[in-house]
């Protein structure tokens, strides 16, 4: 009656590399089944460490309706000192709950998970503010981790591809490692530029850094569109200075993230126009004369709907891994 399984990361990875396409759809359904309110999305929950400023852990629980009918956790550790040693930064276990049981059905390994629905995030994103395509246009990366990895692959199934890519990162290697994949990947032009300024002038400029405080300052023009991901790497000024969209406001206008930094600067938040859901349904205009930023704080409904999916893939193929006798009690008496 109560059974758990456990999904591992080898299993996780190859449904998500096999099925970018379905990611893309299913990120897409859940934004919009959060715009309608078929769903719960509380405040994340952040454990912080004193002595490592840097790193942090955070729990996003959730519920998504929407035919997924599932509660979880996601609970994901960034410790950005992991690349010292050749180590992914983040790390993540994601707990997938019964709704009329309230019973766990399942963990899986949740980095990739993670990461797929950032991206996917970045791609959806990406086709709704730039709807006429990619052609003719350069892509900016300022960031060469697994993030931007999989923002490029997203992109790509998603139909965003431009003339050229533009990497930058403060860690040539990285930024170099990250060209190379796409050119091997997507058969682009892909180079490394040491040069901020350079990456920040492409049409469309990707942050996916691990960024604690902004450090661009300079607006951007009209027509450039920014997906912001990594939140804290933009001024003020700079957000104030653009149309901005966001996933969700009350989420993203927290943490001290750039947008929050923006409402505290002006004093509310009339700079926002809208969610990327509303961009969706065709219910958020923005104008031709600025740029837009998307802003994504990142939803814990995401990871519930890309698990749920993950988790009836492995099922299919019988990769999911059942623990005999999980629960110690079955039974009231």
């Amino acid at each position: 009656m109560f059974n758990f399984e456990i999904v591992a990361g080898e299993t996780v990875r190859h449904v998500l590399d096999d099925k970018r396409a379905d990611v893309l759809g299913i990120v897409h359904s859940a934004y919009q089944a959060h715009e309608s309110g078929d769903s719960i999305n509380p405040d994340s929950y952040f454990l912080r460490f004193p002595e490592k400023p840097d790193s942090r852990i955070i729990a996003l629980p959730a519920f998504l309706g929407a035919g997924v009918q599932l509660a979880g956790i996601k609970w994901i550790a960034s410790f950005p000192g992991n690349t010292r040693i050749g180590a992914p930064r983040a790390s993540a276990v994601l707990l997938l709950n019964d709704y009329e049981t309230g019973y766990p059905i399942a963990c899986l390994e949740a980095a990739s998970i993670s990461s797929a629905r950032t991206a996917a995030s970045a791609a959806v994103a990406a086709t709704a503010l730039r709807p006429g395509g990619f052609g003719g246009t350069r892509i900016a990366v300022v960031g060469g981790g697994v993030i931007a990895r999989n923002i490029c692959d997203y992109l790509a199934v998603a139909g965003c591809v431009p003339d050229s890519y533009l990497v930058h990162d403060l860690d040539e290697a990285s930024g170099q490692a990250l060209a190379d994949h796409v050119r091997s990947t997507q058969n682009c032009p892909a180079v490394f530029t040491a040069d901020l300024d350079d990456a920040l002038r492409a049409d469309t400029v990707v942050f996916a850094t691990t960024a604690l405080e902004p450090y661009v300052s300079t607006p951007f023009k009209p027509g450039q569109v920014v997906l912001h991901v990594s939140l804290r790497d933009l001024a003020p000024e700079v957000v104030l200075a653009a149309d901005n969209v966001l996933d969700d406001i009350d989420h993203c206008l927290k943490a001290q993230t750039s947008p929050h930094l923006a409402e505290q600067r002006s004093g509310s938040r009339d700079f926002v126009n809208g969610t990327l859901a509303g961009v969706l349904n065709g219910e958020v205009t923005l104008s031709p004369d600025r740029p837009v930023i998307f802003s994504p704080f990142g939803l814990g409904v995401l990871d519930l709907a890309v698990g749920a999916f993950v988790l009836g893939e492995a099922r299919k193929d019988g990769t999911a891994i059942e623990v005999p006798n999980f629960f110690g009690e079955t039974r009231r008496w």
